[in-house]
């Protein structure tokens, strides 16, 4: 019954981490943009949400909106102050800027919130669970799966049947023939951006509800959405999501198999399927 609970509680853990992958598989998928400030921006936008809900005593719905708005802000600066001026076929530029950017990231989120942990007052829900069989099941959990399978087909929907995602998928192509197409990618690859950004502001109600944030987290945010997006292939929407679930069921059958086990479960299964099968699993050889 242990094995079912892990595999349960994985394909849950996979719908955060689905969270985290969705933007990354915009920029970095599609895109081909190297955001190394990923991981950081879910932590700031999570203690400032936190910030927020503590002064103004913000429900966790009210801080969501809040977030998501401020998180598409953010994308817009980010894409047009820094990303636009490094954004090419060679992804090193953007990778040193973004590099940069998320160590004054870090430094600024530490001079402000300190290293302490810090999580988001969510109320009964964060408790809340029913009854599956013989097993329990959060109800937050299932929430978070649910919203982001919908963020998944919705991101899915509007890369494939839109003017926006046909514009945005020629432009990663080649900017200039999509130029002459009459496509401009510096304010495709803004809004492109923007997305990727609000997803985030979701990601990071969900992680700060489920767990606690610190000024130092980003990392495991960045490594888990790289894996995730890689796993499932590039450039597939739908594989972000399913190398997710991969991601998030390795890692709690290894947390079933020992404790300390399960990080390093979810790393090896990445290396496993990118030795097996390079372009993941929706990737085209």
């Amino acid at each position: 019954m242990q094995w079912l609970d892990g595999l349960i509680q994985g394909i849950l853990l996979g719908g955060l981490y689905a969270q985290y992958a969705l933007g990354m598989a915009l920029m970095f998928g599609v895109m081909r943009v190297v955001n190394i400030t990923h991981g950081d921006l879910v932590v700031l936008l999570a203690l400032i949400g936190i910030s927020l809900a503590t002064t103004f005593s913000l429900g966790p719905w009210s801080v969501l909106i809040v977030l998501v708005v401020l998180g598409a802000v953010l994308g817009v600066i980010l894409q047009r102050l820094i990303l636009n001026r490094v954004v090419g076929a060679d992804p090193l530029p953007s990778l040193i800027a973004t590099f940069g950017l998320s160590i004054a990231l870090q430094n600024a989120m530490l001079q402000i919130w300190s290293a302490d942990t810090r999580s988001l007052e969510g109320g009964n829900i964060v408790h809340a669970s029913f009854q599956m069989g013989p097993l329990f099941v959060g109800v937050l959990p299932v929430i978070v799966l649910l919203t982001a399978t919908v963020l998944t087909g919705g991101l899915d929907v509007t890369l494939r049947s839109t003017r926006f995602g046909r514009a945005l998928r020629a432009a990663s192509a080649d900017v200039e023939a999509a130029a002459l197409t009459g496509v401009n990618p510096k304010t495709i690859y803004t809004l492109a951006t923007a997305i990727a950004v609000a997803i985030l502001g979701f990601a990071a109600v969900f992680q700060s509800l489920r767990s606690t944030v610190a000024p130092a987290d980003g990392a495991f945010q960045l490594i888990y959405a790289f894996e995730a997006v890689i796993i499932g292939g590039m450039g597939s929407i739908w594989g972000a999501f399913l190398g997710a679930m991969a991601l998030g069921i390795s890692q709690s059958v290894g947390f079933r198999i020992d404790p300390g086990f399960g990080i390093l479960a979810g790393h090896l299964v990445f290396l496993i399927i990118l030795a097996l099968r390079p372009q993941g699993f929706l990737g085209k050889g």
